[in-house]
């Protein structure tokens, strides 16, 4: 966590994976992050993985160094507590991300009547306005089909929710920028809102499309008129590839540049053989990453018999000894075992004791600044922990009003 955003606040109303995700990058930069949720929880606070007593990890982990307001939002007065919360002034203030529906009490239409100057970041499913989330929205790029198995014609899913991570750090980055577009505009309606702001739409759609572009694989398909095959684990284009060892564990092994090349070479002692296939096939592998892919198949069984000839100890010494582009496959417990980047040891991560009741490995914003210093990584709210206060120091209630508040149970007090 770092303290370069100090002073900026944004409002969150959000679940799942994406808009939480732009205002948790926002609150490990130092913003004021406001997350305002139904009283008992949203959408996405009992999603699992779960701590032993039942609270969600990863509710705690997308919503750690934020504020929790629980508001009982399907009432008109509750509703009308987070809309007065999201338009409170300030000068670093009126931002508001969200994925609820762009109709209803969280119309940017009505909250800019208010403040006219809010700029509103909505993430929604698909741009043509249908339902959609990231599994839905993988599923129709075609990535599920160069995924897997060469023998296998059934799709297959990503684990990682990569479209809604992109998403969730592009609304971030666009959310700052608009703001920096507002300051500019130093209220003088530069941002078509009125005031300097108005509404940005973020679909995961785009993202992924988008995703599609900006790696040529869609003027791939366009140019050539024909699908990429299923590659399995090769990489495209280039030498990559699982290998195993003669004690049945997995390395990754990539070759992209002519030094990486020459590494692996060096390391397996195939330079003399490689250079011989090179006449016999007069190719010269060092100069051309795309051939090493072309003849990959003889290739992967020269570094296959050499790999497969090593216990895994023996072989990942070799491969760090020559510098070699390696990895190793491992499971996550394996990971928090054996690779000194997942543990306290980096200085992104220390232990938390969060409001689940457990101490576990947390990270901070993933950065690191030469000239700032980080600072820990910050616990999760307890649901509504913050009500009280963010009532009292943004919206300006006394103890009396707030009071009456939570004995109305239109406001959850922790």
């Amino acid at each position: 966590m770092y303290p370069l955003l100090t002073g900026l606040r944004v409002v969150e109303g959000a679940s799942f994976i994406a808009a939480p995700l732009c205002g948790l990058t926002f609150a490990e930069l130092g913003a004021e992050v406001i997350r305002f949720d139904q009283i008992g929880g949203g959408l996405d606070f009992g999603r699992w993985p779960l701590a032993p007593n039942g609270q969600s990890l990863y509710w705690e982990g997308l919503n750690k160094g934020k504020k929790s307001v629980a508001l009982d939002l399907n009432r008109p007065q509750g509703r009308e507590l987070a809309v007065a919360i999201i338009t409170a002034a300030g000068e670093s203030a009126g931002l508001f991300v969200t994925n609820y529906p762009a109709g209803g009490f969280l119309s940017h239409e009505r909250l800019a009547k208010a403040r006219p100057d809010l700029i509103t970041l909505r993430v929604t499913g698909s741009s043509d306005g249908s339902s959609a989330l990231d599994y839905t929205i993988n599923s129709a790029t075609g990535y599920p089909f160069l995924t897997g198995p060469l023998d296998n014609e059934r799709p297959v899913n990503h684990v990682l929710p990569a479209w809604d991570l992109s998403c969730g750090l592009t609304a971030a980055v666009t959310l700052l920028a608009a703001e920096r577009a507002r300051r500019r505009a130093g209220g003088r309606g530069g941002g078509g809102g009125g005031g300097g702001g108005g509404e940005i739409r973020l679909a995961l759609s785009d993202i992924a499309f988008s995703t599609l572009g900006n790696l040529g694989q869609i003027a791939e398909v366009q140019v050539s008129n024909a699908e990429r095959p299923r590659l399995g684990n090769d990489l495209y284009g280039a030498f990559g590839r699982d290998f195993k060892t003669s004690d049945h564990r997995f390395v990754m092994i990539c070759a992209i540049t002519r030094k990486q090349w020459q590494s692996l070479l060096q390391a397996l002692l195939l330079v003399s053989e490689v250079a011989a296939l090179e006449q016999v096939l007069k190719v010269d592998f060092g100069a051309d990453e795309g051939q090493r892919f072309e003849h990959r198949s003889t290739l992967y069984a020269m570094v296959q018999a050499r790999i497969g000839a090593l216990e895994y100890a023996s072989c990942a010494a070799v491969l760090d000894q020559y510098a070699v582009c390696w990895g190793p496959y491992r499971s996550v417990r394996q990971a928090l075992a054996e690779d000194v980047r997942l543990s306290s040891a980096n200085p992104m991560f220390n232990e938390v004791l969060h409001p689940s009741g457990v101490a576990y490995l947390t990270p901070g914003f993933p950065a690191a600044f030469d000239y700032v210093e980080r600072l820990p990584a910050p616990t999760a709210p307890r649901l509504g922990q913050h009500s009280e206060e963010v009532l009292s120091q943004v919206l300006g209630m006394s103890t009396a009003q707030i009071g009456q508040l939570i004995d109305q149970r239109l406001v959850a007090q922790v």
